[in-house]
């Protein structure tokens, strides 16, 4: 099968695309042909090694210390089940799923075998492979940085970095939950946050959020550019402020992807896509991804109809 290897760290350039071995499911596995798959920012993160100098030789142990220990990178993916392990129950041959795999990686392949009891479900009906590929890391981030920052009714909210994977989903579901949402974004992107939702945007090549009046009772910070010092001027005095920088990728459940597919289905939450890459340009929808400007996800096509 098709695969792209993360040789060594270092820019783009380091992934190549080659062919490696068909995985064979074990007994509790399915074996999943994916149709799609992103280039989330831990996809970047990894392939870059961009962290913290504090942070360097703790994530190289974690990571590997001169190359990628998962040298398919891919956090994503939404694709059909060829074949299950006998003792599978929860899936059969033919279902049409999407999947977080996390730190283990592996979805920038044509296939991956994954645990039943890993975060995977079945796709929402009226969402495209394309689609479905785009939900799992944007909206399950988006849900746990949301519940830590204890989102409640009628709150006022702030998002900063609201046209990102992360943070058009954090806006979505600040919504779902009844929360007052400001967003803050660029211009270019500012009618896209008020289609998802958003109350209030604020162009912070315009105006800098600090410096208003205004108080949220929860800031969350979705792409991590955001100083905390900077970010509780803003608060109330029971306020909280929440960021993604330093979170790696935040530990999700099946639960959480069942929750996101129910609101999908009752089109309360839709994933955003930016561009589409063949798996053929992997290092052309990097160097994208890495200026830092998309809007939404960055989707990985393998070549199916969607």
């Amino acid at each position: 099968m098709k695969a792209v290897i993360c040789t060594k760290y270092g820019p783009p350039e380091v992934l190549e695309l080659k062919e490696v071995e068909k995985p064979v499911p074990e007994d509790n596995e399915i074996l999943v042909k994916i149709h799609a798959t992103t280039v989330a920012s831990g996809d970047i993160r990894v392939r870059s090694f961009n962290s913290p100098l504090l942070l360097w030789l703790p994530m190289r142990l974690v990571l590997g210390l001169r190359k990628p220990r998962k040298p398919i990178l891919g956090v994503e993916l939404a694709g059909e089940i060829e074949e299950v392990g006998k003792y599978v129950k929860k899936f059969k041959k033919g279902d049409q799923v999407f999947a977080m795999t996390g730190m283990n990686f592996g979805a920038y392949a044509e296939y991956i075998s994954l645990h039943e009891d890993t975060t995977v479900a079945l796709k929402p009906d009226n969402l495209s492979y394309n689609e479905a590929a785009a939900i799992a890391f944007g909206g399950t981030s988006a849900l746990y940085f949301l519940r830590k920052g204890n989102i409640q009714e009628g709150q006022k909210i702030l998002i900063y970095g609201a046209s990102g994977s992360v943070g058009t989903s954090a806006v979505q579901l600040a919504k779902y939950f009844g929360a007052d949402v400001t967003a803050v974004c660029s211009t270019g992107n500012v009618d896209l946050v008020k289609s998802l939702g958003a109350d209030q945007v604020i162009d912070y090549l315009k105006e800098d959020f600090t410096s208003s009046a205004e108080r949220y009772d929860l800031i969350f910070d979705a792409v991590g550019k955001c100083s905390r010092k900077d970010g509780i001027k803003a608060l109330t005095p029971k306020g909280k402020f929440v960021s993604v920088e330093g979170q790696g990728i935040a530990k999700v459940h099946t639960e959480d992807l069942l929750f996101l597919s129910g609101l999908i289905e009752k089109e309360l939450y839709r994933p955003v896509i930016d561009k589409r890459y063949p798996l053929e340009e992997i290092c052309e929808a990097h160097r994208y991804v890495e200026k830092g400007h998309k809007k939404g996800n960055v989707v990985i096509t393998f070549g199916q109809d969607d």
